[in-house]
């Protein structure tokens, strides 16, 4: 059997289709597995990292909404498809596993002219333009939210990497705080706007920090790689204030926490949501809206706070989430709230869902 993967361009699109590999490689480890890509993705360094063949194609950017330049798509594509194609056709394709992105939808169309079955996956509230095509000629749309709208969607959450799927927060707790330097007794605070930081999210955090840390609160603060680095003065008998450039093992960090301040990107909510800690959401304030979509339904459990991006503010820090780490009863049920919204088996139900489309497609 021989399964290829069509989710580059972003870490959002690329770690679901990994986690998703790594699973059938645990079903059977004989699989084939192939990663469509670009030149210009993550995937260039994400795939071949985790030991996966990756195929480059031409990369064709989709408009996010309809524009003139929507009208350029199908003639662009062609060269696409026909690369697609030739991949499908080299490694004896059983299915095309699609999470988004640059390369889904040429992998798509790809597999429809091929006789190759497909299974959509997607991650955002709001799919894409690609997924939402892809769901068309799907034998199976897999959701990560049950508020989706692609039509005969099932959902199964976000296939997450087994250490976060299968973190003990409580268990690895007093190892994760002893290897970034924190009290292993006082409530957390971890700061991070995804893989790159976020400058807004990184201001409000440095102003309210001695405000936090006076209250007994101590903090965890992922700055981005390319963000200038607070200077923190660290007061004897003071709580620590923390910042590093980039956080590599997010494991760690989640279990160091007892709350985040953070995005609300769709892998950000899947990896709180399925190891139970709660989190301040701050939702991208451009784009189309998703961030904000998928951040809702577990704010709604109980398992969160959202705030607008130019509502954030110290003084909303202060009233709105330093009460929750003062507060271990809130803590524990807001950690409860979103743990029951989370899913940490995504990644098994979608191997299901891809032996279910290549069953289907055998037996028609």
């Amino acid at each position: 059997m021989h399964v290829v993967l069509a989710g580059g361009g972003t870490a959002g699109h690329i770690e679901p289709a990994l986690a998703l590999a790594d699973a059938l490689r645990r079903q059977d480890p004989t699989v084939g597995i192939t990663a469509l890509g670009t030149e210009r993705g993550l995937e260039t360094r994400l795939v071949p990292e985790r030991g996966y063949e990756l195929a480059l194609i031409p990369a064709v950017p989709l408009p996010r909404k309809p524009t003139p330049e929507l009208i350029t798509v199908p003639g662009r594509l062609r060269g696409t498809i026909k690369a697609a194609e030739q991949i499908l056709e080299r490694t004896k394709a059983d299915c095309v596993v699609g999470f988004g992105g640059y390369v889904a939808l040429p992998g798509y169309l790809a597999a429809k002219r091929a006789g190759v079955p497909i299974v959509v996956h997607e991650a955002n509230a709001r799919p894409g333009l690609a997924n939402k095509i892809g769901s068309r000629y799907a034998s199976g749309v897999a959701v990560s939210t049950p508020d989706s709208k692609l039509r005969g969607s099932r959902y199964i959450g976000i296939p997450l990497r087994r250490t976060i799927a299968l973190l003990d927060r409580a268990r690895v707790r007093p190892e994760a705080r002893a290897a970034f330097n924190l009290d292993p007794n006082l409530p957390t605070l971890l700061v991070s706007g995804g893989s790159q930081g976020a400058r807004r999210l990184n201001e409000v955090v440095q102003q309210v920090a001695p405000v936090l840390q006076r209250a007994g609160i101590q903090i965890l603060h992922a700055v981005g790689p390319k963000n200038e680095m607070p200077y923190v003065e660290n007061m004897p008998g003071m709580p620590p204030y923390i910042p590093v450039p980039y956080v590599d093992r997010m494991d760690l960090a989640y279990a160091a926490a007892d709350m985040m301040l953070c995005r609300a990107g769709a892998m950000t909510v899947a990896e709180l949501s399925a190891v139970g800690l709660p989190a301040a959401y701050v939702p991208l304030p451009i784009g189309n809206g998703e961030q904000r979509l998928n951040a809702q339904p577990v704010v709604k459990a109980g398992g969160g706070l959202l705030v607008d991006d130019a509502e954030l503010t110290p003084e909303w820090v202060q009233g709105n989430v330093l009460p929750v780490l003062a507060d271990p009863h809130r803590l524990y049920e807001m950690s409860r709230a979103a743990s029951e919204f989370g899913r940490r088996d995504a990644d098994d139900l979608l191997v299901g869902m891809v032996y279910e489309a290549i069953a289907s497609r055998r037996n028609a």
